[in-house]
């Protein structure tokens, strides 16, 4: 309120007393109204109060020239202190309701606030950023309370597109964070109702509640499948795309979700293997094998330190006479709980973990040191033949090995044969290496010859003395019914020894598979006719035959 304003609102008050001190009959009403107004017009203060009271009963009569009849104006500021308290209570009150109005609204604004901000807050936690999907936390709290209920199914699809990498490395983070948001439209648009979550890179996975049967699982991740695999415009430019899945669908009774999630990784891994583009379906014997190869491709190293390897050797006899010409040391695995293991069992095993470096080296110092003792105790010892791995032949010490066992050993290298599988020749092996070995003396065969896609303008470059003619070739010679095969066989010995190579047949079991590869002009041979493979003591025997 301005200064005018109010000393126009005081006169009006000082008018008003006037007028209720003249008024008949007298009313002391009129000083409670003053009173009020005093407090609308801010006077609001206890010494604001006393100097109005202190001046209004002191000089308003003197200054109006008037009268107190009757003790009127005694009476009359009485009311005005009256009205003036009441007032102030009142405004207080209402001044008061309205802070409490006030606080409350404000409560509730900050409430709503923390509210809407614990909303954003929680579904950030529980949400991609990326896609806006649900991610791993969310996937892994529905995931746990499927299992909280007995008696239900449930399956896990998990989703991995096939080449993202070479998005992101060829056309940036920004294509391919473009190409996993539509990624993750694709599958909300395509499985309905079940859950789909981002678990983080190029990995979605899809929850499917309440299954029936393995069918309700296939039919989602085909529908996935088909949805993810249209191509994807990213920037003005069109993107092939496509996805594997593992699919796992099971009882909720008798798993656990860690159970689920880490056979779901297992078959989606499957899936990659068989080609990408598809699904697999988790297999529990599958599993159970992968499991059991792992279990034992782990525990390799160890075993070879321990000395739970030996070597077998198997009679290797010209057809012309029955000399023992040569052994092939066959290496097995003396495993303290599975027994005895045959190199099939884990020779392929330590060539996808490297270990089979290590273990062929250790066949070849065995093999030659034995091959130096027969050598020691008979002129007629035969030569012995080891087995090399493609990963042996591309070690750069292999050279240096071998020249060190022969030296170690004493063995002449013409006493040594190495043999490569057909497939690994023909694969391009590293043709120096090969002259480095023959150039030495020793001996090269080709093994499992007639295995592979034979080429023989191939086989012409190669350093090798001697082709072993896979058993399937063989088998057919065992009747007598199959005259294709053994044209076959005679075809394959021409072309051997047009090439001025030894040819040696495997896999023979009876006299007459032998007696007919000796009329088609067959060098030699090896299989069960001729000797189990054994301990050295079985060489021994033949060499003192």
């Amino acid at each position: 309120m301005s200064q005018g304003e109010l000393e126009e609102q005081l006169a009006t008050l000082t008018r008003d007393l006037r007028d209720a001190l003249l008024a008949e009959p007298f009313s002391i009403r009129r000083g409670y109204r003053v009173g009020s107004s005093l407090v609308r017009a801010h006077v609001v203060s206890a010494e604001g109060l006393g100097r109005t009271i202190e001046v209004l009963d002191q000089r308003f009569l003197r200054d109006l020239g008037l009268s107190d009849s009757g003790g009127r104006m005694a009476r009359l500021l009485g009311t005005v202190s009256t009205g003036y308290a009441r007032a102030l209570r009142d405004r207080t009150l209402d001044e008061q309701e309205s802070i409490r109005r006030a606080a409350m609204v404000a409560r509730e604004q900050a409430e709503a606030a923390l509210r809407e901000s614990e909303a954003r807050f929680r579904h950030q936690a529980t949400h991609d950023s990326l896609t806006g999907l649900p991610n791993r936390a969310l996937f892994t709290d529905r995931l746990r309370a499927a299992f909280t209920a007995p008696g239900r199914r449930l399956a896990v699809c998990f989703v991995d597109l096939d080449g993202f990498k070479m998005v992101n490395d060829t056309l940036g983070h920004h294509a391919g964070d473009q190409l996993l948001i539509e990624v993750g439209r694709r599958l909300r648009r395509s499985v309905g109702e079940h859950l789909v979550a981002r678990l983080g890179g190029d990995e979605f996975v899809i929850l499917i509640e309440d299954t029936t049967c393995t069918e309700d699982a296939l039919k989602v991740a085909d529908s996935a499948l088909t949805a993810i695999n249209e191509p994807v415009e990213v920037d003005g430019q069109r993107l092939g795309v496509s996805a594997s899945i593992g699919i796992v669908e099971r009882e909720t009774e008798g798993s656990s979700p860690s159970d689920v999630m880490r056979a779901a990784d297992v078959t989606l891994h499957w899936a990659k293997q068989g080609g990408k583009r598809r699904w697999a379906l988790f297999d529990a014997e599958r599993n159970e094998s992968e499991i059991a190869r792992y279990t034992l491709s782990s525990s390799m190293p160890a075993a070879l330190e321990r000395g739970e390897f030996f070597v077998d050797y198997q009679p290797l006899v010209a057809l012309d006479g029955g000399r023992l010409r040569g052994v092939e040391a066959l290496v097995r695995w003396r495993h303290p709980t599975l027994g005895v293991l045959r190199p099939d069992t884990f020779v392929g095993l330590a060539e996808e973990s490297g270990l089979i470096v290590r273990l062929g080296a250790w066949v070849l110092g065995e093999a030659c040191a034995q091959a130096r003792r027969w050598l020691d105790a008979s002129p007629e010892a035969p030569f012995v033949s080891v087995n090399l791995a493609v990963r042996q032949i591309g070690d750069p010490g292999l050279i240096a090995e071998v020249t060190e066992v022969l030296e170690r050993t004493g063995l002449p290298p013409a006493r040594l044969q190495l043999e490569i599988t057909e497939s690994d020749a023909m694969a391009g092996v590293d043709l120096g290496v090969l002259d480095a070995l023959a150039s030495m003396g020793i001996r090269l065969a080709i093994d499992d010859f007639g295995t592979g896609y034979s080429n023989l303008a191939y086989l012409r470059h190669l350093p090798v003395r001697e082709l072993k003619v896979a058993g399937a070739f063989v088998e057919g010679l065992r009747t007598g019914d199959s005259p294709v095969d053994e044209k076959i066989m005679a075809t394959l010995v021409t072309l051997a020894h047009t090439l001025d190579l030894i040819v040696t047949a495997e896999n023979v079991e009876t006299a007459d598979q032998a007696a007919r590869l000796r009329a088609i002009g067959c060098d030699s041979a090896q299989g069960w006719h001729f000797g189990h493979p054994g301990p050295p003591s079985v060489i021994d025997a033949h060499l003192a035959a």
